[in-house]
């Protein structure tokens, strides 16, 4: 919201506040002490003088104090109504841009294809978007709370306000053109019936739910999730291995994000890396030489995974490799390959 169209009519009604501050004060003082009023009846003449409002006067007026309210009534009138008029235009031009500001985002949100789409900004929805912000990947939240997209939305990120259980609500994220959906609600019901909706919309996008109870997971998968997450069941499996394999769990940690940008395990599809038309293996990719990278797991076009695959694994068409690495050498990686 911090907009400078914003910040200049906010300097305005501040200059505006301070006029009427000042008024009243040369009012109150003027009553006080040319018409010899005290401070109670001073405050309302000033009052009455300056709203106009035609209430008889406390004591009738010597000369010098109707001079002093005919200047008081002709600056109120002036002060007053320019403060009016900025706080007026202040509130249609807010109105203005905010429906311009949505209108814009709008527009950003039906530009975009295979993105993803978050239903819920809560705890699993931030810590998704912020996952995708450091993979670079474009996505759009729906919420219902609008203080949150409020508070959220100066970090350029695109949302919709509304219910993700409504379908024009889906359709206004774009469910018809994008890849994924992630399904954060923190009420199952809620969950079962976005992957229904979603999955009715688009019958080929991945759809990742979360679910809080086991008795959930199946109604989940039935209903079109392709994956079904249970935080509290992770988050416990977690802690117990951080009591039976404390090092392992630290070092896989790391693998993930532990700043914003700090990539260091990645996931690259075969096409990005060479010309497919004389297929190569890892060993001749040479990867290691070229960005550091080590690859630690491959998946073929069948969608099998092998853990740490030969030197002489076929890059076939449809594959891709795991690669890992430091920030650096993951972000040198991309730069070579134009991945992202």
């Amino acid at each position: 919201m911090d907009n400078p169209l914003l910040r200049l009519y906010r300097s305005k009604i501040y200059t505006a506040i301070m006029m009427l501050v000042f008024l009243m004060t040369v009012g109150v003082f003027g009553y006080k002490f040319i018409s010899g009023y005290d401070w109670l009846d001073a405050i309302y003449m000033t009052v009455i003088t300056t709203t106009t409002v035609g209430f008889a006067e406390v004591n009738p007026l010597d000369t010098e104090s109707k001079i002093f309210t005919i200047f008081l009534i002709l600056a109120s009138v002036v002060i007053v109504g320019y403060a009016i008029s900025i706080i007026t235009e202040f509130i249609l031009s807010r109105n203005n841009f905010e429906d311009i500001k949505q209108r814009k985002m709008q527009k950003k949100i039906e530009a975009m294809s295979n993105h993803i789409i978050i239903c819920g900004y809560g705890r699993n929805g931030k810590q998704a978007a912020k996952k995708l912000i450091a993979y670079n990947k474009p996505f759009v939240i729906i919420e219902r709370d609008k203080e949150i997209i409020e508070k959220f939305q100066e970090d350029n990120i695109p949302f919709v306000l509304g219910n993700a259980n409504e379908d024009e609500i889906l359709i206004e994220a774009g469910v018809e053109k994008a890849n994924t959906l992630i399904s954060a609600l923190p009420n199952d019901a809620d969950n079962l019936f976005v992957v229904l909706s979603a999955r009715q919309i688009n019958k080929e996008m991945c759809i990742i739910s979360r679910a809080s109870q086991e008795t959930s997971y199946e109604k989940l998968k039935l209903a079109g999730a392709n994956n079904v997450i249970l935080p509290d069941r992770i988050g416990g499996d977690h802690m117990a291995s951080l009591v039976v394999i404390p090092d392992l769990i630290e070092f896989i940690d790391n693998l993930g994000i532990v700043g914003e940008r700090n990539i260091n395990i990645e996931e690259v599809k075969v096409e990005q890396l060479y010309n497919l038309k004389e297929l190569k293996t890892i060993s001749e990719l040479d990867l290691r030489k070229k960005t550091g990278c080590t690859v630690i797991g491959f998946k073929d076009d069948k969608g099998e995974y092998v853990v740490n695959p030969e030197a002489d694994t076929q890059l076939i068409p449809g594959s891709k490799i795991i690669v890992l690495g430091r920030p650096e050498q993951i972000q040198k990686l991309n730069l070579e390959y134009n991945i992202g």
